[in-house]
């Protein structure tokens, strides 16, 4: 304790000198724990656009077959839904794709529909810049609830949806549908309009004469189970769904997330990053080490009389040491207030897609534990050489110098 509050005072009496080179190092700290913080968000922010494509982990989707070639969508939603109950999955939905014609004031257009489930939305982290995404009791609805992307409201007028704004769907029937939410822009090219709606508002709607482009509707089903047990849980429910479609069914089923992949997918971003924060802190070791040596080679008098005053080597080697050592502390500890501080900014968060991230994640502990230990370790590393040259000061070189 001692030790430290004497080099707390030897930092005090010597500020002019080491001011900058803790500034070197403050600075240097702040860039190694803003690169590693902004790093846990850039890999968030890439987690979650996989996962608006691919589901969450563990998500399965299956596929029913049968000799004939198709199998009855009522019959396989029974099926499905009596071995999701067996194996008590809690997010499951039906994904297919048709089309239905809607009246807009300029004429009647072909739009192309996504089929699916409300739990679709939790599983694939859905985005809506306008609205909210499908609840259960929209399935009861007389009115089929429409998700639209922004060409299809931009056509529509952009009406408020506070105002239910409802337009014409034709296919086998007709129907009113309500417009409940806007999906955002996906790129430039999303300029047709398009649509999610309900597996129960679109089965009675669904055209006699199937689209050419796309065939009869045919969906196939989704599950988001465990990642832990997702292999187990996988070939479970294909072996009740299978029983319960009966002699002849069969089922394939296979992980679409990213945790499927072999390897870690965000493996090059890590490595980028923890390449960046090496070379930063090189740089920030390799400019307090200059001025350190500097720094003794100018306290080589005080140095001698010391020793001419009974300090032992000891002493002396960890009184430099420990100047070094807690005045790069200090440093690291502004240096990683300031990293928080920009991280957690609205700016860094629109850079890093931050504004997309629905689960943004908290400054990461470990950032702050890396940058306060890197400033550490450079403190002790930088401080071993003038210590070490310290220690060889002798009293005679008090009288030269």
């Amino acid at each position: 304790m001692s030790t430290i509050v004497e080099a707390l005072e030897e930092l005090r009496i010597h500020r002019g000198r080491v001011l900058l080179s803790l500034i070197g190092v403050a600075v240097a700290v702040c860039a190694l724990t803003t690169v590693v913080g902004a790093g846990a968000i850039a890999e968030q922010a890439g987690r979650e656009m996989q996962e608006r494509g691919g589901g969450r982990p563990a998500t399965v989707q299956m596929t029913p077959m049968s000799p004939n070639g198709s199998i009855d969508p009522e019959t396989a939603e029974v099926a499905w839904r009596t071995a999701l109950e067996r194996h008590g999955i809690e997010y499951a939905s039906r994904i297919g794709y048709g089309g239905l014609t809607v009246q807009f004031a300029d004429g009647a257009v072909p739009v192309s529909m996504q089929v699916v489930d409300p739990d679709y939305g939790v599983m694939h982290r859905v985005r809506l810049s306008e609205g909210a995404w499908f609840v259960e009791r929209d399935a009861d609805r007389l009115a089929p609830a429409l998700i639209v992307n922004e060409a299809f409201w931009k056509r529509l007028g952009s009406p408020a949806l506070d105002t239910h704004p409802t337009v014409q769907l034709l296919g086998r029937g007709a129907a009113t549908g309500v417009v409940t939410g806007v999906t955002p822009a996906q790129g430039e090219w999303d300029t047709e309009p398009t649509a999610f709606i309900l597996s129960e508002g679109y089965l009675p709607l669904q055209p006699a004469t199937p689209d050419p482009m796309m065939g009869a509707y045919a969906p196939s089903y989704e599950m988001w189970i465990p990642d832990g047990s997702a292999d187990e849980l996988t070939e479970s429910m294909k072996q009740a769904f299978q029983s319960e479609l009966g002699e002849g069914a069969t089922v394939e089923g296979w992980r679409s997330d990213y945790g499927a992949m072999e390897g870690d997918p965000f493996l090059p971003l890590k490595l980028m990053v923890i390449g960046v924060a090496v070379v930063i802190l090189l740089l920030g070791a390799l400019g307090l080490l200059t001025i350190a040596l500097v720094t003794v080679r100018g306290r080589i008098r005080e140095i001698g009389i010391r020793r001419s005053f009974g300090a032992t080597a000891g002493r002396v080697f960890f009184s430099v040491l420990m100047e070094t050592v807690v005045g790069t502390f200090v440093a690291g500890v502004v240096g990683v207030g300031a990293a928080i501080a920009i991280v957690r900014s609205p700016l860094m968060g629109m850079a890093l897609g931050g504004a997309e991230v629905q689960d943004m994640p908290g400054f990461p502990i470990e950032a702050a534990l890396i940058g306060i230990g890197a400033a550490v370790a450079v403190g002790a590393l930088a401080g071993l050489l003038p210590a070490l040259g310290a220690v060889r000061v002798k009293v005679i070189d008090a009288i030269r110098f």
